[in-house]
């Protein structure tokens, strides 16, 4: 292991070791001077937030754009002072630090069965989201997890969510999908992270008027089991609950081939993702390349 990597993993321990010990009040400040030390400085995921924010705002001054990133960095370090303290809340906090909207699709869609597909793009905080579907609904998942490096923080990471009551597998290997699908197949939940995706499976999508590669997993586990697929989108206020919706199910074209469906599939989640990072841009956490244009500036639109 790299020194870099070991510096890495002794400070993602040292924030589950500390910072879930905190009161409640002392880590929102701290997780608030972290935030806007970090935007004063104008690295580069600073930079590279405000540039994807300028995507969904294309409008906006750039007095404007540098406001939404600094409330941007307070949202993300709002997430990781949580995911840190999550493993020492009480069974009360979780179940009350989660309020979404229209949960009934969720709730009719375990009862016909059937499974149940939850895609999410990187709004607020979905570990807290999944902490609440295990213990306030009492209802198990499986997700996916991207491995990291070092090894051991890819570690921490899974237990973290063990811990939280998530069944873990991991991204690489190939067994995911089929283990996720024997999941669906037994009216099971899975739970997906599905705004970015950057290999060459990934499936191209209109976002926000330009072109982006998201996941074609979500989809084809839909059509492949018969699963609902439910795009889920996330937000906080200025109160200490989380908010939510789940919006309505994404239906399985009734024809066309596989990789059609799954095209017209995937840009019916975009599109779901796009309405709820519209509405609460400073809570989408993504500080990497996502559009293509950025990533390869010969592959943008003319």
């Amino acid at each position: 292991m790299s020194a870099q990597d070991r510096l890495t993993d002794a400070l993602y321990g040292l924030g589950w070791g500390m910072v879930k010990k905190l009161p409640e009040p002392a880590a929102v400040r701290l997780g608030r001077t972290i935030a806007d030390l970090a935007w004063k400085q104008r690295g580069k995921g600073v930079q590279r937030l405000e540039s994807n924010y300028a995507r969904v705002l294309p409008d906006a001054s750039p007095e404007r754009l540098a406001e939404l990133s600094r409330a941007g960095m307070r949202s993300y370090l709002r997430y990781w002072m949580e995911s840190f303290r999550l493993p020492a809340w009480s069974e009360e906090r979780i179940k009350g630090g989660f309020d979404p909207k229209d949960l009934h699709h969720l709730t009719e869609g375990l009862a016909a069965g059937k499974g149940v597909i939850i895609a999410l793009p990187h709004l607020a905080n979905w570990d807290l989201a999944g902490a609440w579907v295990t213990t306030k609904l009492g209802i198990p998942f499986t997700t996916v997890a991207e491995r990291l490096k070092p090894e051991t923080l890819y570690d921490r990471f899974v237990a973290y969510r063990e811990g939280l009551g998530m069944e873990v597998l991991p991204h690489s290997g190939g067994t995911a999908f089929g283990t996720l699908a024997r999941r669906l197949r037994e009216g099971g939940l899975v739970c997906l992270v599905a705004d970015r995706d950057l290999s060459a499976s990934g499936v191209e999508v209109d976002f926000f008027g330009d072109t982006a590669r998201m996941p074609a997993g979500p989809a084809l586990l839909a059509q492949q089991t018969g699963a609902l697929l439910l795009p889920v989108t996330l937000w906080y206020d200025e109160s200490p609950v989380m908010r939510g919706r789940v919006h309505p199910p994404v239906e399985v074209p009734g024809s066309g081939t596989r990789a059609e469906k799954t095209s017209v599939m995937t840009q019916a989640l975009a599109d779901a993702f796009a309405t709820g990072i519209a509405e609460h841009p400073e809570d989408w956490h993504m500080l990497q390349r996502l559009w293509l244009a950025d990533l390869d500036p010969g592959k943008g639109r003319p």
